[in-house]
């Protein structure tokens, strides 16, 4: 593999940093709105589980005792 010159290396970068394909502002801030819609949603599941797994295991313990 041929070494290259950091300044060629830069001008590539910037090359195929063109190519990309950015999402607009609309697309960033409806996908950031979905990421905490089911981070929360996500949390409160797992909560729920957790929760009910507490109980069982409290109630296997209790009649352990």
């Amino acid at each position: 593999m041929a070494k290259t010159s950091p300044l060629e290396f830069v001008n590539e970068v910037r090359a195929e940093t063109r190519k990309v394909a950015w999402p607009t502002r609309k697309e960033t801030i409806m996908t950031g709105v979905m990421v905490m819609i089911m981070t929360v949603s996500l949390g409160a599941f797992f909560t729920g589980i957790d929760s009910i797994f507490d109980a069982i295991v409290s109630s296997l313990l209790k009649l352990a005792q």
